[in-house]
Formats: C-alpha cells, structure tokens, sequence
C-alpha cells in the first residue's frame, strides 16, 4: 500500500514540524512547502495556524492560501486545518475589537471564549459528532487544546440532499467547536500532534478517508 502524500503548507506559521512529523507517524509521506503545484496535487493538504487570527490570514493571504484550498476542496481533495487553521475557515474573526475577514468555508465569527481563566490550555475532552470518521476509536480521549478564542455558535444549515457537517464541540466556559468534518474540509481546534497516540490515531483516520 502506497502511503499517501500530504503537504503541510508552510506559509510561515509556527508548529509546522511538529504537524509534519505526526503525519509522518499516523502513516503519510510528507512534504513541508508552500508550492502551489505540489500543494495542489498532494493526496492531502495540512493547513496549521498558530498565532493571532489577523496575523494568520495575513500570511495565508500573501501565498493566495484561500485559492489554493478552494481548487482542492471543488476537486474534492482533502484540507486539514488545525487551531487557528481551524478558525480561519469560518467567515470572521473578532480579536481585540478588531474584525478580520476570514476564507469564508463556514459561516460564523471566532470571538473570545467565555471563561475566567484564558488562554484555555491543556488537555480536554470533547463530544463527538456521531458517526464521526476522525474521531473513530478515540471518542472519548482528551485531546490538547491552546486558545484563546473560538466559535460559539455552529451557523451553516444544509438543505436537500448534502450530507450535513460533522461537528464536534469541547466546552471551556461553554461549548465551542472543537473540529468540523464537512467532505473534504476536516478541522479541528486542538492540536492532534500534541495528543499523544490518541491525535496520532485522529490523524490516521483523517489519512483514511482519502
């Protein structure tokens, strides 16, 4: 069995070793580039994000990430995202008053999660979606968050015949998502290559449903 190739795209965000050297555990041949050509052409693309949300976009947009991830996702090749890889998915982020357009592949703003003690940091648990695909096997593990924001409300409806998104949720002064499985676009909020066996299993499954 060939394993499958993933690019993490190394847009200039921090933790992108870590995320590749996982992968590298969970069974993916990996790349570290911000080619677009070989980004495109991966069986999986891995979108980290670590940082303030503005800051963020700011460098996905100087490579154009937001095309890029389109193209994948209309071609219905995998877009993993994690921690703020995450919450730039969502239309709008809300830091310090400070509003930054999102890529806009879900609705929904990030805002400051409701808790009296932030950053929220440290292993958690999370309720996951049923029939989750990523969460296969580790539905009741703790996973490591670092964040201080999140999204509090799951906005987008579906109608008609599309499979409706996976969503899970964590709670830290109030449920927030914790990941999202919406056909090829999976994210999730804490970091599986801090998880232990239990992220490098996550990671697995992802890698499983190409």
């Amino acid at each position: 069995m060939v394993a499958p190739r993933v690019v993490v795209l190394d847009y200039g965000s921090g933790n992108v070793h870590s995320a590749a050297k996982a992968l590298a555990e969970a069974g993916a041949n990996v790349e570290l580039t911000r080619d677009r050509d070989s980004a495109l052409k991966a069986d999986g693309l891995l979108v980290p994000g670590v940082g303030a949300f503005a800051a963020v976009m700011e460098q996905l947009n100087a490579i154009n990430a937001g095309e890029l991830i389109d193209k994948r996702l209309v071609s219905g090749k995998p877009v993993l995202g994690i921690c703020v890889g995450l919450q730039v998915m969502f239309e709008l982020g809300v830091e310090h008053g400070l509003e930054t357009p999102g890529l806009g592949q879900w609705p929904g703003t990030v805002e400051k999660l409701d808790a009296p003690v932030l950053p929220h940091i440290g292993w958690n648990t999370v309720e996951a979606a049923k029939n989750s695909k990523i969460f296969s096997g580790v539905e009741h593990e703790r996973f490591y968050f670092v964040h201080s924001y999140g999204v509090k409300k799951w906005e987008l409806v579906v109608d008609g015949p599309l499979a409706a998104p996976k969503v899970t949720w964590g709670d830290y002064g109030g449920k927030f998502v914790a990941a999202v499985e919406n056909g090829p676009l999976t994210a999730t909020q804490f970091h599986p290559e801090k998880s232990g066996q239990a992220g490098i299993k996550l990671l697995s499954n992802w890698l499983g449903t190409f």
